[in-house]
């Protein structure tokens, strides 16, 4: 499954006010491996940057001027994120101002692919993922790093990429798996710390094995007794059939 982290900064709050993108940063991320294939663009919008906005992000009317303008940048962007799943915190935002950075490029160019960011990707929204796994908390991305564990002390301002990425290893965090970096860089040499900033770390590859406890008999005879009383009321039951109970016809269960 290829993902596409994203994060976007703009001149405003509402593209419907004639607010722009200045800022796309986006990290991929397929079968969840960070691939580190990135998208990061500053954006001319023709227009100016609302003060309220430079105070959060920091990016001035004088640092896009000399900027592609969107137009310029769509196709590469298009290709990067075309057919992938967006992984974006409050989704609503930035794809409302992508559908209208390409909204406004159809209306120029008649090209059917520029229609709304929906119609050609999925889109997953980790606030509301994180709303519904920490309802009543706060779930804004620092909270998030905070709650899991990630390194966020770089992130002074906002800045697209920068936030991509943060989001990616919140993202990984948050739905139970570990990045592909912590394994990566070990398989290379490195270390399994250096490799993913929320500090989770891969077991020795020589550690002790775990030990395997033999069912005794009665234990055993209560377990058949279990799954029968569970197929006669239920019609089936598919635990004696699960792989590692059976094996040389001895079932076995690791406790």
């Amino acid at each position: 499954m290829r993902q596409i982290v994203l994060d976007t900064e703009t001149t405003g709050i509402d593209p419907k006010e004639g607010h722009r993108l200045i800022e796309i940063g986006a990290v991929e991320v397929i079968n969840r491996r960070l691939t580190g294939r990135t998208y990061h663009q500053y954006i001319n919008p023709d227009r100016e940057i609302e003060a309220e906005a430079i105070e959060i992000h920091g990016i001035t009317n004088e640092r896009v001027a000399g900027e592609p303008r969107f137009a310029e940048v769509a196709d590469a962007f298009w290709e990067f994120i075309r057919g992938a799943e967006l992984v974006i915190h409050n989704a609503a935002f930035d794809v409302g101002f992508i559908d209208h950075e390409f909204t406004m490029l159809h209306a120029q160019r008649g090209d059917p692919r520029l229609g709304p960011v929906a119609d050609h990707c999925g889109v997953l929204d980790t606030l509301k993922l994180a709303r519904d796994k920490h309802p009543g908390q706060r779930n804004n991305l620092d909270a998030l790093c905070k709650r899991y564990d990630i390194d966020n002390g770089h992130r002074v301002l906002h800045g697209a990429l920068l936030d991509a990425e943060i989001l990616a290893d919140v993202y990984l965090a948050m739905t139970g798996g570990q990045t592909a970096l912590i394994l990566d860089a070990e398989a290379q040499g490195g270390s399994a710390e250096s490799g993913s900033a929320s500090g989770i770390r891969r077991l020795s590859s020589d550690r002790p094995r775990l030990a395997v406890t033999q069912l005794s008999g009665p234990e055993l005879a209560a377990h058949h007794a279990k799954l029968a009383s569970i197929r006669e009321k239920s019609g089936q039951c598919h635990w004696d059939s699960l792989p590692g109970w059976q094996q040389d016809g001895t079932e076995q269960a690791a406790l």
